[in-house]
């Protein structure tokens, strides 16, 4: 049977948006594995525009939906009409949007608010008892709307292959369990089919992470 995934995007490039990189090998993974896939994006505006080249806001304004249909190649949905029915999988790959667009992760930790679409998204297909993917920062977004999760963001000792080892201490701190896994390894919350990678949260070479996305994909699909 086809497994049918719906994967929403928050953006396009790593400062502002979706993780281009971790959006192919999602998409790439897929495909491999003979999944159908619909992509969607909420239609709101960017909390702002990050020149890439300098890694610094500028004074431009964009829409969510509109540059996520960059990595979609225009074949993008509104995210306020996904229907949870008509999905096996849910999947959100990584990227500064993911805590600017999503969520207000990026100015607020775990104080945060969840976009209320891509909560609403989240919350259905769990309790429809179907699985979520979730690779890089995007697994803050499951330790905010599904309490008591398990995650895992890589690990929650800072170094200089792991930069971003305070969001695993941070989500410790809402009551998740944060697991420890190397970028080619998954973690898999049996109980709430939730599947979780590292990918760029770990400063690995490109081919570790795209490796470590494929074995999200393929647990989430043996979930589905």
């Amino acid at each position: 049977m086809v497994k049918r995934v719906a994967v929403v995007l928050s953006g396009c490039g790593v400062y502002d948006g979706t993780e281009v990189h971790e959006a192919s090998a999602v998409l790439v993974h897929l495909s491999r594995a003979g999944a159908k896939v619909q992509m969607f994006a909420p239609n709101v505006d960017q909390m702002h525009v990050v020149n890439h080249a300098i890694g610094k806001p500028t004074e431009e304004k964009r829409n969510v939906l509109q540059e996520s249909a960059r990595i979609a190649r225009g074949d993008v949905t509104d995210l306020s009409k996904l229907d949870v029915s008509g999905h096996d999988a849910l999947i959100i790959p990584g990227g500064f949007g993911v805590a600017k667009n999503l969520s207000t992760w990026a100015t607020q930790g775990k104080d945060c608010s969840v976009q209320p679409e891509v909560e609403k998204a989240i919350k259905s297909f769990h309790k429809a008892g179907k699985p979520i993917g979730l690779c890089c920062i995007s697994p803050v977004l499951a330790a905010k709307t599904l309490p008591g999760c398990e995650v895992t963001v890589g690990h929650d000792s800072e170094c200089e292959k792991w930069p971003y080892a305070q969001t695993a201490c941070t989500m410790k701190e809402m009551g998740c369990k944060h697991v420890n896994k190397n970028v080619g390894e998954v973690h898999v919350d049996v109980k709430n089919k939730l599947v979780t990678t590292s990918a760029f949260m770990c400063n690995a070479p490109i081919h570790e992470i795209f490796d470590g996305v494929g074995v999200m994909v393929t647990d989430v699909l043996k979930l589905a």
